[in-house]
């Protein structure tokens, strides 16, 4: 890999694209194994320095500047002043809310231009998805005037909160006599708060790119309670993101995520190494016993077991060695820069654990044992634990994010099937401030079929986890002629007309199809889509759906994770069993139109 050139699948460009689509999702996935989606280490430079000197230097100078805890450059001077600590977490709100956070930049399917968020939420007529159909004045899936000045409202009130300066605070000088910068004045994060919901009840993208499951219940700890409860509410709150986490690695699925995620890190410069990761490279992609335990030791538990000791442990060398841990942790996510990029998340994760754990350890009044009131303790602790329980159970009601199941590998997720040419009429999709990515590529001066191997490597990533597996084998069995379309990781198309994902398949639902298809007219056949709901944490099972965009879902059925996690990505020995239990009355399979058929391959003689 070079800085400018990536490493690009060895295929012959001429040909590649006439193999069948088993054999180009062996032959990504195998390169994939060795080196990721190899972008060259430029791009990884971009996010370095973005990372640094836009989010890290540039959130700590603007937090200190405006609270008089500086200068920046004396870390030991404010890393453990609450104001920053304010400042920092609301900084991260407003970069995520315009989207130059997560799911920025190529590796989130960004090419041209490289931002999403404030692109789409800030134009009128762009898609919008509310998230309840009977919240009222939620009508439509078009943002309006009024969305749009919500949203920027949102902007200015964020930004707000973040340049003015602290006020004194009774609760802060009976903690700490001795400082002078307060705290961020509570009347500004009324506005943020309540523009958090209403943005949110209007549009889901803008609540979930804004990470308001996680952001949320920390402004309203900033705007409500004491200093002393401020502080150990904060505690609980990234416990139970942690243990959540935690928790929903449970199962098969999370093995599967470990093994393309090492193979896709710059940081492992070592090709031995990735394939240790894999049960038997090249023949068998399944994960390997190193990677189970790099994934339930070095992952699960680490995400239970530590969280508890830091909210519980008195002993300092105790909390030392768990806020290492977690820091430790959060840059081995960084390292391998996973496709929706969280990398701002993650390095003020790393931040807190040392804020909250080191800067006010619970040796020092700030255990959970030290609230104020019990009853308040049990109130927030029920609170925060309602979504992550609730979507565990019934993952359809709540999306993946408030239900704490980063990096899971358990997740609703989705295929897009074109007929050959289909996929173009997603660039007449009107207000849209970005083309397919098939054509930015082309447009940064890509090849066509360069354009499209690239993007083919994306849908071989998604069959290395356990829900590709499954996806594909419904979408074998929907199109006979699956070869000659254009099959599509819906994820990152969906970042393309929404302007952000997560990971979460919920914004690329029904609702999304159905929004696009009004807009631009899919004739019936034409855009076949494959979408599953994420796995109950009690059931065995995942329910999928077969969409046509045109017609809207003609299937219902599921199949068994277990039968998903022992396939091979390219599934040689076919589809994985998935039993139907419900198909729409007469519909058939699409077929290519007359002339697109494949024709017979040529026997041989002799």
């Amino acid at each position: 890999m070079g800085f400018k050139t990536g490493d690009f699948p060895p295929v012959d460009v001429d040909t590649f694209l006439d193999k069948p689509l088993r054999e180009r999702m062996q032959a990504l996935a195998l390169h994939w194994v060795n080196y990721g989606f190899g972008s060259p280490k430029m791009i990884h430079t971009i996010y370095i320095v973005k990372l640094l000197l836009l989010y890290a230097v540039g959130g700590a100078a603007v937090a200190t500047w405006t609270s008089g805890a500086g200068p920046v450059w004396d870390v030991a001077g404010w890393w453990n002043e609450p104001i920053v600590y304010q400042k920092l977490v609301l900084w991260t709100v407003l970069l995520e809310a315009i989207g130059l956070a997560g799911s920025w930049g190529p590796l989130a399917g960004k090419f041209k231009p490289m931002t999403g968020g404030i692109l789409f939420w800030a134009r009128p007529g762009t898609i919008r998805l509310r998230p309840w159909r009977r919240v009222p004045f939620t009508n439509g899936d078009t943002r309006t005037v009024l969305d749009v000045g919500l949203y920027l409202a949102f902007l200015g009130a964020l930004l707000s909160a973040i340049v003015l300066p602290g006020v004194p605070s009774a609760s802060l000088s009976a903690a700490l006599p001795g400082n002078t910068s307060g705290l961020v004045n509570p009347a500004l994060l009324i506005a943020p708060i309540s523009l958090y919901v209403l943005c949110g009840l209007r549009d889901k993208t803008v609540f979930l790119a804004a990470r308001g499951e996680q952001y949320l219940p920390a402004l309203v700890f900033f705007a409500a309670l004491p200093f002393a409860d401020m502080i150990i509410a904060a505690k609980l709150l990234i416990c139970v993101v942690w243990i959540g986490a935690g928790v929903s690695k449970f199962g098969d699925h999370f093995a599967n995520v470990v093994p393309p995620m090492v193979s896709n890190s710059p940081a492992v410069p070592f090709r031995w190494f990735k394939r240790q990761q894999y049960r038997d490279f090249p023949r068998d992609l399944r994960p390997s016993k190193a990677a189970s335990f790099l994934a339930h030791v070095g992952g699960t538990t680490v995400e239970i077991v530590t969280p508890l000791v830091l909210l519980f442990s008195t002993n300092h060398w105790l909390t030392l060695a768990g806020v290492v841990m977690m820091v430790v942790f959060h840059c081995f996510i960084i390292s391998t820069f996973p496709l929706a990029v969280p990398l701002e998340w993650n390095v003020l994760f790393a931040y807190l654990s040392v804020f909250l754990f080191l800067g006010f350890p619970a040796a020092d009044g700030y255990a959970v044992t030290d609230m104020s009131s019990p009853w308040l303790a049990a109130g927030i602790i029920a609170a925060l634990v309602f979504f992550p329980i609730l979507g565990n159970l019934r993952p359809d009601l709540v999306s993946f994010l408030p239900s704490m199941r980063q990096y899971a590998g358990n997740w609703a997720s989705a295929l897009w099937a074109f007929a050959p040419g289909a996929e173009q009429k997603l660039n007449t999709l009107p207000h849209r401030p970005a083309q397919n990515q098939i054509d930015q590529l082309q447009a940064m001066g890509y090849p066509k079929a360069i354009a499209e191997i690239t993007m083919q490597q994306t849908i071989a990533w998604r069959s290395m986890h356990s829900q590709g597996r499954g996806l594909f084998s419904v979408l074998y069995r929907q199109i006979p002629e699956l070869d000659r379309w254009t099959v599509r990781e819906a994820e990152f198309g969906c970042n393309s007309l929404i302007g952000f994902n997560f990971g979460d398949g919920h914004l690329h639902d029904t609702d999304l199809i159905a929004a696009v298809q009004s807009r631009v007219g899919f004739a019936p056949g034409e855009w076949i889509i494959v979408w599953v709901e994420s796995q109950p944490i009690h059931r065995g099972i995942q329910r999928y759906q077969v969409i046509d965009a045109a017609l809207g879902v003609v299937e219902r059925g599921e199949w068994r994770v277990r039968d998903a996690v022992q396939a091979q990505p390219w599934l040689p020995d076919g589809p994985i069993p998935h039993q139907v239990t419900w198909r729409r009355a007469g519909y058939e399979a699409p077929t290519l139109p007359v002339g697109l058929v494949p024709e017979p391959e040529p026997q041989r003689v002799g």
